[in-house]
């Protein structure tokens, strides 16, 4: 048999060998999922009326910090074949509390609990946070969860990551995403300016041009186990202050503390600081002026100087 007919035949065997071998960083259960899912497009809608994306990113996945989980794992209601409800095996614990949290989740409430399997103390201080009891007392959609702050389940890369959304170049952004929305803050009550108050002030600024130990919302309201400022366990409610603001300026004291704050400053420092603005462009200008006039000055000197020489 020649070399041409026989790469006819094996050419087509390693090519389907291929396609059945699990990809590299998945497990085989993840591996059949994505057979399907990497190449689907678009979405499609469900009974209840929810848009679910189809496509999955393989090599995004296979890179995030679920990559190696079978998507099983998290999707309990689906079996090894394709889409279909398995009779039992769903941990009652993860049962109860997709219940709690079915407001959040149009589609698979269960795959929104089941992060409690490997987050079990994590998703305990989220609950009891002001953001957890939004969802499962209030039964809010818009409480923020998991996904609102960490994003995709299928992309979620550490803290640590430059494109992590709760990572320090992203987080203020992406807390911003609900404490600057106007409907959110007039629904809730809360502060009108949190996000422009953080920008303008020193930790705004400081963040903004990339100082390392700059603090971002994280670092003064906890991650997880956020409460109301009016909560006598907030870090910043009231003499907390005093050690949340002591974990980076040493020593800060009682008058040190109610300089930190998301309230408008008020006329004086905002009037002030409009002054000290005006004052440095036009010491700014004055130099200028003067040098261009110093310089016009001379150079009519030396042309009138000139002309008193040739006559």
């Amino acid at each position: 048999m020649s070399n041409n007919r026989l790469w006819v035949i094996v050419a087509p065997l390693l090519f389907l060998a291929l396609l059945l071998l699990p990809t590299p960083g998945f497990c085989q259960d993840s591996a059949k999922c994505l057979s399907c899912h990497s190449a689907m497009k678009g979405r499609i809608k469900t009974a209840s009326g929810a848009l679910v994306e189809l496509n999955i990113d393989a090599d995004r996945f296979a890179a995030s910090k679920h990559g190696s989980l079978s998507c099983t794992d998290c999707h309990l209601r689906f079996a090894d074949n394709p889409h279909t409800t398995p009779s039992s095996d769903i941990p009652q614990a993860v049962l109860a509390l997709s219940a709690k949290i079915s407001s959040k989740f149009k589609v698979d409430s269960v795959a929104g609990a089941a992060c409690s399997t490997c987050h079990e103390e994590t998703y305990k201080m989220l609950l009891g946070s002001v953001h957890g009891k939004n969802i499962i007392e209030k039964h809010q959609s818009d409480g923020a969860l998991c996904l609102d702050c960490h994003g995709s389940p299928h992309y979620i890369t550490p803290v640590t990551d430059e494109g992590s959304p709760m990572g320090r170049k992203h987080q203020v952004e992406t807390c911003g995403k609900c404490h600057g929305d106007e409907k959110i803050i007039e629904k809730y009550k809360l502060e009108e300016n949190v996000m422009e108050s953080f920008g303008e002030s020193f930790h705004g600024r400081k963040l903004f041009l990339g100082h390392t130990r700059a603090p971002v919302c994280t670092s003064c309201h906890n991650s997880h186990d956020i409460r109301s400022k009016n909560d006598p366990e907030s870090p910043v409610f009231g003499k907390n202050k005093l050690a949340t603001c002591g974990k980076c300026h040493k020593g800060a004291n009682e008058k040190f503390v109610p300089a930190i704050t998301h309230q408008r400053p008020g006329p004086i420092p905002h009037y002030g600081e409009k002054l000290l603005i005006i004052l440095t462009i036009g010491v700014f200008a004055f130099i200028v002026i003067h040098v261009l006039l110093e310089a016009f000055s001379d150079i009519r000197d030396a042309i009138f100087r000139k002309k008193e020489e040739e006559e």
